[in-house]
Parts: C-alpha cells; sequence; structure tokens
C-alpha cells in the first residue's frame, strides 16, 4: 500500500520561515514544498518578535504551523518570562515551544551556562504546563540537553539537528523522544551515523530553513525535505514510501492534529 499522504503527508518539523530571506518569494517557497508533498511546515521561533512573526504567517498561509521560543543564546531572563507569558496567552495557536534549548559551541562560560540552563529549564516546565511539544536546540550540549530534558520529566520533545553520538542519544529515545533529520544528512557523517543507530521509530524530518540544506551554503528550503527523506531511506535501506508512512506515524504522535493536512 503506498503513503497515505491525504492523511498528513511530509511535515517540515522545524523550519525558520519567518527569515527575511524568504520575504521575496515565500509563496514560491510554499509552492514548491506543495509539490514536493509537504502538507505542513512548522515555523519555529528565536525571539518573541519571532513569535508574532509566526502567528501572522500562519494567518497568511494554511501549511504553516506556528511555535515560539527563546534561541538559547539570548541569555536574557526578562525576555524568557516575556515570552513565557507570551506563550501562555497564545497557547491555542501554537503547535509547539521552539526552538529553546542549550548551546555550548557559543556559549563557553561556565555562570553564562547556568543562565542558559535556567532558561531552559522554564521552558521545559512550561512544555510540560501546557502540554505542548518542546523543539530543542542542543549544539554540542547534546547529553547535557538530555539529561536536562530526563530531570525535569519531558515528555513530548523533539531534538532538532542533533549533532552527538548515537550513544548519547539512546537515553532520549528509550524516553520515546524524537530526532529530526535535516536534508544536510547527506554531507555529514555525523548525521549519517545518528540515522543508521536510531530506530526509526523515533525519526523525523526537518530543513532548518533556510539553513542546513544538501549544499552548504545555499539557501535551504522546506522542498527539500524530500532530500532529507531520500536520504534516511538509503540509509535504513528501506522504501521511501515506508520511511514517509512511519515518518508520518511518528510526527502525529508528537503533534496530533495540529499537523493534519489543511482544509482544501
Amino acid at each position: 500500500m503506498g503513503f497515505r499522504e491525504d492523511r498528513v503527508g511530509l511535515v517540515d518539523t522545524h523550519a525558520h520561515l519567518g527569515d527575511p530571506v524568504f520575504d521575496g518569494d515565500r509563496g514560491d517557497v510554499l509552492q514548491r514544498a506543495r509539490i514536493a508533498g509537504v502538507t505542513a511546515v512548522i515555523a519555529v521561533g528565536e525571539t518573541l518578535a519571532d513569535a508574532h512573526r509566526n502567528l501572522e504567517l500562519a494567518g497568511e498561509h494554511p501549511e504553516i504551523r506556528p511555535a515560539a521560543g527563546l534561541y538559547p543564546t539570548h541569555l536574557d531572563d526578562p525576555q524568557a518570562e516575556t515570552l513565557e507569558a507570551w506563550i501562555r496567552e497564545h497557547r491555542d495557536r501554537l503547535v509547539a515551544i521552539g526552538e529553546v534549548g542549550l548551546d555550548h559551541w557559543k556559549i563557553k562560560d561556565e555562570p553564562d551556562r547556568e543562565v542558559q540552563r535556567g532558561i531552559f529549564s522554564r521552558f521545559i516546565d512550561l512544555a510540560i504546563d501546557l502540554d505542548l511539544p518542546l523543539n530543542v536546540h542542543s549544539r554540542s550540549a547534546g547529553k547535557h540537553a538530555i539529561a536536562c530534558l530526563l530531570e525535569r520529566g519531558a515528555r513530548r520533545v523533539q531534538l532538532h539537528a542533533f549533532d552527538g553520538k548515537p550513544s548519547t542519544a539512546l537515553p532520549a529515545v528509550e524516553a520515546g523522544y524524537f530526532f529530526s533529520i535535516p536534508p544536510s544528512v547527506v554531507r555529514s557523517r555525523q548525521k549519517q551515523k545518528l540515522v543508521g543507530r536510531l530506530p526509526l521509530s523515533c525519526l523525523l524530518l526537518e530543513t532548518d530553513s533556510p539553513v542546513l540544506g544538501p549544499v552548504a551554503g545555499e539557501r535551504n528550503e522546506p522542498a527539500n525535505l524530500r532530500v532529507a527523506l531520500e536520504a534516511v531511506a538509503e540509509i535504513k535501506g528501506l522504501s521511501s514510501d515506508e520511511v514517509a508512512e512511519a515518518v508520518a506515524e511518528n510526527t502525529l504522535r508528537l503533534f496530533g492534529d495540529a499537523v493534519g493536512s489543511p482544509a482544501s
């Protein structure tokens, strides 16, 4: 039986569609995504301004599902508090909290990392309280991010573009967390190893547009989700339809009806 695209289709679970780089042709970008079988794109945010913009874009484009978060290099407790209040106010319109998390690649100083961890913990608690999925950034901090998530009892979790070893990821797999794979998997030995080791039942697809595309330095877009799909299928030794079906089920398990196909 073929992949039932009428049910959920392919979902880009992490993209920055509010980025100004798309302002000139966002409609065309989404049209190419539709042609590629992408039925929904979760637009993540890094600031309060992004959160507002994502709601606005979701009102203009039925494929866009809005999320709101604070990028982990923003070590600003008042900004985190303001965004938390905003998320509570708009909870019914959001499909996820993100992106939030830890970044030890840019943040080196231990006191700053402690502030980062405190802000991340705030958003983990918020996601639990509001029963929203958590979209997690964990660059050079995978082990620490997973430990924090487990310690606070996070339940609905997506670890986006995870850059750690497969062995580091296993406690998260056991906890029922998901890992989203971008098109850059075609040029990343680390991500290829991750896909090879992790069970298909915990994988999602993302593009992280406009970055992490199949070609370094070129603008990425949601249509390239097909590249990630084909790469996962090749690594797993499965057909694209088999992977698409499994990933669709995983996406529904994490996001529920929020990622269903828009009404025609």
